[in-house]
């Protein structure tokens, strides 16, 4: 039987981190994030990590642990996430960021064909050199169909799809794929589904609260520590618009107007994302609603025998 694991997942601001922490002690669980900006350390107000009390409630891994100087892929993640995986008995994964779901709900092995480091790294350069999109764009000449299935941003099997056709000649989507099907764990992935409106509005709430806890403050220490404008962390939405402000390109009103804006439409886009996902179970959801049925329905149908 295999290894039953629990993702929460969903748009930003849809109640993730509460919803967890409930589920995980219920159930005696540890949290794994699955977050592609709670991995930096100090970027807490924008990413909107949970606080120290909550950390300390249940074991939590892939946290703060990387600088945000640094750059991080997926495939570094996937390499982090499976070994806590296997480990931990009962693992959480709670995050927004589809790719890490992805990376880790299909096996390593992508296809059946061998690899070549050579034809690897020689495409690897092209992304670290062209950027991702037209790395992408070698895909889509030559396989079209997998390159409409799998965003630019997932180098590794981007990648992986061109090294295939390299050596055989044939598309990767003319090919035995692998599926959740083939995964070694068993995925139990909940979202919450809230009102379209009532979502974009505790979006803008969000951003409010974070300007009020001192966001401005968090993204100018950034700035005096180093962390350049180029940094991958400093793309992340709320940095990158007060990175603006403080260089005068815009004022800070105008910038927080723009935050909001953008984690809106980011909001729409894993919506999407993981609508796209049949094993998903949305779960209607309301402001004010208590989390607790929630969350022992999560722990219920961990506890049931699946077929």
């Amino acid at each position: 039987m295999k290894k039953r694991v629990i993702a929460i997942v969903g748009p930003t601001a849809s109640g993730k981190t509460a919803l967890s922490l409930q589920a995980a002690q219920m159930l005696g669980g540890e949290i794994l994030c699955m977050d592609s900006m709670q991995i930096y350390r100090d970027m807490d107000i924008g990413t909107a990590k949970p606080t120290r009390e909550e950390l300390a409630l249940v074991p939590h891994y892939l946290h703060s642990f990387l600088s945000p100087i640094d750059s991080f892929s997926v495939s570094q993640y996937e390499k982090m996430a499976r070994p806590l995986m296997a480990r931990i008995k009962t693992p959480l994964l709670v995050g927004g960021t589809g790719l890490y779901l992805q990376s880790l709900s299909l096996p390593m092995d992508y296809g059946a064909v061998g690899g070549d480091e050579a034809i690897r790294e020689k495409y690897h350069r092209v992304a670290d050199e062209q950027g991702t999109g037209a790395l992408h764009a070698l895909l889509e000449a030559v396989d079209p169909r997998s390159a409409a299935r799998l965003h630019p941003n997932d180098v590794r099997r981007v990648v992986r799809a061109l090294e295939v056709f390299e050596l055989t000649g044939v598309p990767l989507s003319n090919q035995k794929m692998p599926d959740a099907e083939d995964c070694p764990y068993d995925f139990q992935i909940y979202a919450l589904e809230w009102e379209r409106d009532a979502l974009y509005a505790r979006v803008n709430r969000r951003v409010d609260q974070m300007m009020s806890e001192g966001l401005l403050q968090e993204v100018k220490r950034l700035r005096e520590q180093g962390v350049p404008e180029s940094a991958q962390s400093m793309q992340g939405l709320g940095y990158k618009e007060l990175r603006l402000a403080l260089d005068g390109k815009m004022t800070v009103p105008d910038a927080v107007t723009l935050i909001k804006t953008r984690t809106r439409h980011y909001a729409k886009r894993q919506l999407t994302w993981f609508r796209r996902d049949a094993r998903v179970q949305w779960i209607p959801y309301a402001p004010g609603k208590p989390l607790a049925p929630i969350a022992e329905r999560i722990a219920d149908e961990y506890g049931k025998e699946r077929k």
